[in-house]
């Protein structure tokens, strides 16, 4: 019986003297637990007499049921302090102005994208898709680029295989248009193509890039240039002039670069915005389509250059880096 009690003096004097509830918790272990040293007491009731047995047990039990209560107590009090602390270091201030939440915004690339959707769209182009994992045949072969042409060369070219390459050009939705639908057509795409180049200020390995083409009875470059002039006055201004120099590219004949000037860009100066011409008849043939009555024109120009242009961006690194400094400046 001293026993009991001398356990039970030792339980109470650490109960006194915990700090927290995880100091509660080792006097439970160590009096009260599986192995604790009250619990444990009822182990030897087997050596006493047989009539000591029954009031030693009742009397660890009672110690037990005792203690138990004295640090249900003990944790409950000290829980409630350690929540008042909690809460003090938690507290909010609802005084205090709110943080209103950032709101997103399309991206400048987007706004473009869809303005020349609007603009192509008003003059009768009629948008479609292309794949940007594209076939060899559609981006090189269906578009009339001889076997030498430095734009098959491995280097310039993002190849996952050697048939499938990541698109050079969405000139290459044309031979996938001309296998399903037939002249007269008036078809646009904007999409995203890819090439191997050194990023710089005015390089990148993926851009954007717009591709139309019209194909009709009588098509000619005046229908070329009109189309350019209509679209570029729509973009810049009703102040632009187009301009037309010989170039080559192999899927159109004769091939033009077109620049574009205004007196509130650049200071009127010329600034060339893409390529364009006839669409070969080489491409028109060879998926079947009538040379003698039917002609067509193509063009295309990056999407980038155009906000560039038209906001005095000067590196075109600033589209791709999300920095919302940037961004921000275009709603």
């Amino acid at each position: 019986m001293e026993q009991i009690q001398v356990l039970l003096s030792q339980a109470r004097q650490m109960l006194a003297a915990a700090a927290d509830s995880d100091a509660v918790t080792q006097v439970h272990r160590k009096f009260l637990g599986k192995s604790g040293e009250l619990s444990g007491l009822l182990k030897g009731i087997g050596a006493l007499a047989p009539d000591q047995r029954q009031p030693f047990g009742a009397a660890v039990n009672g110690a037990k049921v005792a203690l138990e209560a004295e640090i249900e107590e003990r944790r409950a009090r000290l829980h409630a302090a350690e929540q008042l602390v909690q809460f003090q270091q938690e507290r909010i201030d609802v005084t205090l102005p709110g943080q209103s939440p950032t709101a997103g915004r399309p991206h400048i690339l987007n706004l473009t994208m869809r303005r020349i959707q609007n603009v192509l769209g008003s003059l009768g182009f009629v948008y479609q898709e292309g794949p940007e994992l594209e076939h060899f045949r559609y981006n090189f072969d269906a578009l009339n680029y001889p076997p030498d042409h430095p734009a098959m060369d491995e280097q310039d070219t993002f190849y996952i295989t050697d048939d499938l390459l990541l698109r050079t050009q969405c000139t290459a939705l044309q031979g996938r248009v001309f296998e399903g639908q037939k002249p007269p057509l008036r078809v646009f795409t904007v999409g995203r193509t890819f090439r191997n180049e050194a990023v710089d200020r005015t390089h990148n390995h993926t851009f954007h890039q717009v591709d139309a083409f019209m194909i009709d009875e009588g098509i000619s470059m005046a229908h070329l240039k009109g189309t350019l002039g209509a679209f570029a006055r729509e973009m810049f201004g009703s102040e632009v002039q187009v301009r037309f120099r010989p170039d080559f590219f192999p899927f159109v004949e004769p091939g033009v670069d077109y620049a574009i000037s205004t007196p509130k860009l650049f200071g009127g100066r010329w600034v060339e915005l893409g390529g364009a011409g006839l669409i070969h008849p080489n491409i028109l043939e060879a998926y079947g389509i009538d040379t003698d009555r039917f002609s067509g024109f193509a063009f295309g120009l990056g999407v980038e250059r155009i906000p560039m242009m038209a906001a005095g961006v000067d590196d075109l690194r600033h589209f791709f880096e999300n920095d919302r400094r940037f961004l921000s400046q275009f709603a």
